[in-house]
């Protein structure tokens, strides 16, 4: 019998022990801070898409990038990048296909969030599939530069040395370059171009890195269709998007696939722009939900990080609340070289209630990665 209480005794211990382990052992919540004073970060934000599509998700938008404004100084934010897929739709005046706004209070909300950083921080904003009304024979437009002026955040202006056309022949904020000189003083060209860039639009940016100006720049291509979430260049001609037609059947606008002609994306932009060049070091793309991440030499032997980040899907899918505030920051350290991931979510840290999921902290969320010695 006394064997038996003693046992009962013990097992109980053990539980209630078990118990507290969890509560004892866990991490009290932070916000994301520097490893070391002296550095720096860029802010990337995945495709914004499902934010914009929806009223009661539009407010994440502004919650992330009021985020952002808010610890700027503390994190020395030097720029903002954003993969694409600004809105659901370019070009639809009823709520289109997906979603209850209008393409106009889409480009509305997006536009008003990034407001909160206008005067804050710089910040660069690409072209996704979405961000395109399609023909019939593949032209393609956007209504980017009427809400996305570089006039819009006078820190942009001041950044902007190169700048591209549009399919229009228009001068395009989705295709052009800024100038960064880091704080240890590596001089850096963030070049942006359109989703899956046209011909033209290649051998333009191929003219840019090549300029002896940039010679030694640290190059950052951004460009919304680039890898999956296996980490794969994405390959594939013909590129195909979907188009629109205003024809309303069972309460949702007709769609169909287009092929999209000169346009280029995933293996092809390697093949033609990154692998050639000896200057650009780090591609980021959105498009595929997930994240993956690789590592490929180039044509002169030096290493290419190419990163995929898109958190569309993962509050509640496709239809979800557009992604759970999901942002990764990047960590630029004063070596010069070596630049630490972190992904967090500011919605999910405004609660107490929530705040133990405002970290991803597995592999592809949570890593490091090293230029090449200069």
């Amino acid at each position: 019998m006394f064997r038996r209480v003693f046992l009962a005794r013990l097992l109980l211990a053990a539980l209630f022990g078990a118990l507290l382990v969890p509560a004892q052992a866990q991490e009290k919540f932070s916000e994301p801070a520097l490893s070391d004073p002296d550095s720096w970060t860029v802010v990337l934000l995945p495709d914004l898409q499902g934010y914009a599509k929806k009223a009661c998700n539009q407010p994440i938008m502004e919650i992330m990038t009021s985020w952002i404004a808010a610890h700027a100084e503390a994190l020395n934010t030097k720029l903002v990048l954003c993969v694409g897929d600004l809105v659901e739709q370019n070009d639809r005046i009823s709520n289109g296909y997906s979603g209850d706004q209008s393409s106009h209070k889409q480009w509305e909300a997006t536009a008003r969030a990034f407001s909160q950083l206008d005067g804050v921080v710089p910040y660069m904003t690409a072209t996704g599939n979405h961000d395109y009304t399609y023909t019939r024979t593949g032209d393609r437009r956007t209504h980017i530069g009427e809400y996305f002026p570089v006039d819009k955040n006078p820190l942009n202006r001041r950044m902007l040395s190169q700048y591209g056309l549009d399919a229009q022949g228009n001068h395009a904020v989705e295709n052009a370059a800024f100038e960064l000189r880091s704080p240890e003083g590596i001089d850096y060209l963030f070049l942006n171009l359109e989703f899956a860039p046209r011909d033209t639009v290649i051998g333009w940016a191929r003219r840019i890195v090549g300029l002896e100006e940039y010679r030694n720049h640290r190059v950052v291509l951004m460009t919304h269709s680039y890898l999956n979430a296996e980490s794969e260049r994405i390959a594939g001609d013909p590129v195909r998007v979907t188009s629109y037609e205003p024809v309303v059947k069972n309460g949702k606008i007709t769609k169909f696939k287009q092929e999209l002609p000169d346009a280029n994306q995933g293996e092809a932009i390697w093949r033609k722009l990154v692998y050639p060049a000896s200057n650009i070091e780090l591609v980021l793309c959105g498009h595929v939900s997930g994240w993956g991440f690789r590592t490929d030499a180039n044509s002169a032997g030096r290493p290419v990080h190419q990163m995929l980040f898109d958190s569309q899907s993962m509050g509640g899918g496709y239809e979800g609340n557009g992604g759970d505030g999901w942002i990764r920051i990047l960590e630029f350290l004063p070596d010069g070289r070596t630049v630490r991931v972190m992904t967090y979510s500011p919605l999910f840290a405004l609660s107490p209630t929530t705040r133990q999921h405002a970290w991803l902290t597995e592999e592809g969320n949570q890593f490091t990665f090293e230029f090449r010695q200069r």
